[in-house]
């Protein structure tokens, strides 16, 4: 009796810590983070990268606003980095049509960073249609800005 006994306290033991290790480890950063998308509710193309980031895992919200120049700014987006819709994710800013590549490489890395950004609405980007063209997303901060990561349409190169 006494072995049987020991050994379901072995297994609770293991039981109990296998639900705390479980409970205790890290998520997948894109099921635990929810985007929060500003956005103008007669824009497309928004909706569109709204789709591609949903796609890619994160669970998406978006509060339509004709009013982005007030949202930019209560944020903190520069001006120049600005473009079609802004969104919100685990602290960060997200501006423009940034790839879901990057945004998870942003959460991952957790850069000392208010954001990152695609300015303009580059032709093949997340969200737009056209043929693909290079560009930029910038990281930005306090502390200043230079390019993250390059892409052409919604691929990754450099």
């Amino acid at each position: 009796m006494q072995g049987l006994s020991g050994t379901l306290r072995l297994s609770r033991r293991i039981v109990c810590g296998c639900i705390l290790g479980m409970a205790l480890a890290p998520l997948p950063l894109r099921a635990a983070a929810g985007i929060l998308v500003h956005k103008d509710p007669n824009c497309g193309c928004c909706g569109a990268w709204a789709k591609h980031v949903g796609a890619a895992g994160f669970s998406v919200k978006i509060e339509e606003t004709s009013d982005l120049d007030a949202i930019r700014n209560r944020l903190g987006v520069p001006s120049d980095l600005a473009a079609c819709h802004t969104a919100e994710v685990g602290g960060y800013l997200v501006e423009g049509h940034v790839p879901a590549v990057a945004i998870s490489r942003m959460l991952e890395e957790r850069p000392r960073a208010a954001g990152i950004a695609v300015p303009g609405m580059p032709p093949g980007s997340p969200g737009m249609g056209g043929k693909p063209q290079g560009y930029p997303v910038i990281v930005f901060g306090p502390s200043g800005r230079r390019t993250y990561m390059q892409f052409v349409g919604s691929e990754e190169v450099g």
